[in-house]
């Protein structure tokens, strides 16, 4: 059990925490078709711009209904018609995502309301879909912004009575995954023979390709289709504690189960999710598979040496700290340092003492003395003056090319990320204790044929 503490600075030095806003947003360009509108002013928007362009290195599609002071204190409703309207006119999208930021909840207008007066007002939209999610930025941080935007994307969305599909399973998945994580989802699926759908699905968006034509919205993600038929599932799978309310939305309005993995890094919890979609399939996992998993084993066994005992510092997103946390003690870490931007269920289950909501000036002052560092870009600095390796996890990774295809989900991404943390545990060692190279003899012993039979 971990003690959770929030500190009480007058400021925040260093941020760690992003705002709902911004989660919210990242979920609505997981959609085909859709152009995510931050109700605010225009500065908001440009914030969550700039990140999402450092980190994703692509052009995001996204506007502001540009709240001046005046329409601040007098209320913003026509704002955001206006900008329905020259959206609508000038991009043509299936879906416009609405998601509201501090100025406007601080005054209170009821948009959702507007909203349906304004569609009915308006039958020049056509067939255009507009969700509202309420993200005020002055509570919660970018894990909620995504979870409550996919929540209301379902309840929207998705239709309540459609007939069930044999072999469709739904992914709902937070906001700690890359691009490459959701591919490998798909792809494990895939292999079972079932027909996924995936919600968000920035692996359709935000994966880096190049178009064949300009868009001014996103150019793939789930589709509208898919989302009103999230209720033909077999079974709703959904990755990380921050998805579970939207699964149980799912279930309220379409009477599906689902089945809820806190993670998808480490040995237990992908022969876990491999047994789930076996069951669902009623197929036997793929040799391959068999073969991925054999090549985790013996890549634990290759590090195990190196990861014993070392102390490590994590400043994350709830979900993404308990995926790391959880399998970096498996691997014989400690966890000294654990810093995080909001509530959840998982934090008083952490491995360590304590889990403290704060910046990462918290995190560096608590990580004296560790061997590892690991949290976003934003904590380069902190590592260079610690003088400890430095392993780049979360949103957003400016300073390194590939941030979205790097995967840490299943038996693959579990051991490329093993192998990438063991390299620099590895390095470290040597580097501060060099008459400890080469490797000790439990380390050759443990390798023997004899002690492998």
């Amino acid at each position: 059990m971990s003690t959770v503490n929030t500190t009480h600075k007058a400021c925040t030095v260093n941020p760690l925490k992003l705002s709902q806003p911004v989660g919210g947003a990242l979920a609505f360009l997981g959609l085909e078709g859709c152009m995510p509108l931050l109700h605010g002013s225009q500065g908001c928007t440009a914030f969550g711009m700039v990140l999402f362009v450092r980190h994703f290195r692509e052009s995001v599609p996204l506007q502001t209904t540009a709240m001046s002071e005046v329409a601040t204190v007098m209320g913003g409703l026509e704002n955001i018609g206006k900008a329905i309207l020259s959206i609508h006119q000038r991009a043509k999208p299936k879906v416009i995502g609405i998601c509201s930021t501090g100025v406007t909840e601080t005054k209170g207008d009821d948009v959702d309301g507007y909203l349906k007066t304004f569609m009915a007002e308006h039958t020049e939209l056509g067939d255009l879909q507009v969700v509202y999610v309420s993200t005020p930025d002055f509570k919660d941080a970018f894990q909620d912004g995504w979870g409550k935007a996919v929540s209301q994307i379902i309840q929207s969305l998705a239709e309540p009575r459609v007939p069930v599909v044999t072999g469709a399973v739904n992914f709902l998945v937070g906001s700690h995954l890359t691009v490459a994580d959701i591919e490998e989802l798909r792809d494990l699926s895939e292999a079972f023979g079932l027909k996924p759908t995936i919600l968000p699905d920035l692996s359709g968006s935000m994966d880096g390709h190049i178009p064949d034509d300009f868009s001014p919205i996103t150019l793939g993600g789930t589709s509208l289709d898919a989302i009103r038929n999230l209720g033909s599932a077999e079974l709703t799978i959904a990755v990380g504690e921050q998805m579970r309310p939207a699964a149980e939305m799912l279930m309220a309005r379409t009477g599906q189960s689902y089945v809820l993995f806190d993670r998808l890094t480490g040995l237990e919890p992908n022969d876990q999710l491999l047994d789930c979609l076996s069951q669902i399939s009623g197929r036997p996992v793929p040799l391959k598979y068999r073969r991925q998993r054999s090549q985790l084993m013996d890549a634990m066994l290759d590090s195990h040496f190196f990861f014993g005992g070392k102390k490590i510092a994590i400043g994350a997103e709830p979900d993404l700290l308990w995926t790391l946390a959880t399998w970096l003690t498996e691997m014989g870490a400690e966890i000294a340092a654990a810093v995080t931007t909001t509530h959840s269920p998982l934090l008083e289950q952490m491995p360590c003492n304590e889990v403290l909501i704060g910046d990462l000036e918290d995190l560096e002052n608590r990580a004296l003395g560790c061997d590892l560092l690991i949290t976003t870009s934003h904590g380069r600095q902190a590592a260079e003056r610690l003088h400890i390796p430095f392993v780049r996890m979360g949103l957003p990774i400016f300073d390194r090319l590939g941030a979205t295809h790097r995967m840490s989900v299943g038996y693959r991404g579990t051991r490329d990320l093993l192998f990438e943390v063991g390299n620099l545990l590895m390095a470290h060692e040597h580097e501060n204790h060099p008459d400890s190279w080469p490797l000790p003899e439990a380390y050759h012993a443990a390798r023997s044929p004899l002690a492998l039979s």
